[in-house]
């Protein structure tokens, strides 16, 4: 299933990568900081009233819904849409979607407790909270920052 192989994989793709000396595979890391510029101009491009998180992920909530709030060990369940900025979805749910926090990708570990049951946010996450220079393929290359639009339906 597409939404489970994106949002729980593993970073064992090598999009992005490239071969060193000794044949094993590499790659190097971009900064939070060195993404800020591009993600601010994506936000202000897309009309998001931002707030800045100290690891570097900008976002806005849109409605911060009722109790309870997850924490990384809760399960739960999403509506989300991921993007590239350049607008290509990267992945979409059809159906809800239901995975333990602390199984996915940073970025949503550190964003969705920021919201409770029925909240919505929208961020912006430097690609190293999310895929980081592997990317995830087929459809995020390396190093590739990401916008998430997440509506949190059930916290268990």
């Amino acid at each position: 299933m597409k939404k489970v192989f994106f949002l729980a994989m593993l970073p064992l793709m090598f999009l992005g990568c490239v071969k060193s000396n000794n044949g094993s595979q590499t790659c190097t890391d971009v900064t939070a900081a060195s993404e800020e510029a591009q993600i601010i101009a994506y936000c202000n491009a897309n009309g998001i009233t931002y707030t800045k998180d100290p690891s570097g992920i900008y976002y806005q909530v849109l409605s911060l819904g009722t109790s309870p709030h997850p924490n990384t060990s809760s399960k739960i369940t999403v509506d989300y849409t991921g993007k590239l900025l350049n607008g290509s979805i990267v992945d979409k749910n059809t159906v809800p979607y239901t995975n333990y926090l602390n199984q996915l990708i940073e970025a949503w570990q550190i964003a969705i407790p920021l919201i409770g049951t029925g909240g919505h946010i929208v961020m912006v996450a430097p690609s190293s909270l999310c895929y980081g220079c592997y990317g995830a393929a087929p459809t995020v290359p390396g190093n590739s920052v990401l916008f998430f639009d997440i509506t949190l339906n059930k916290v268990e």
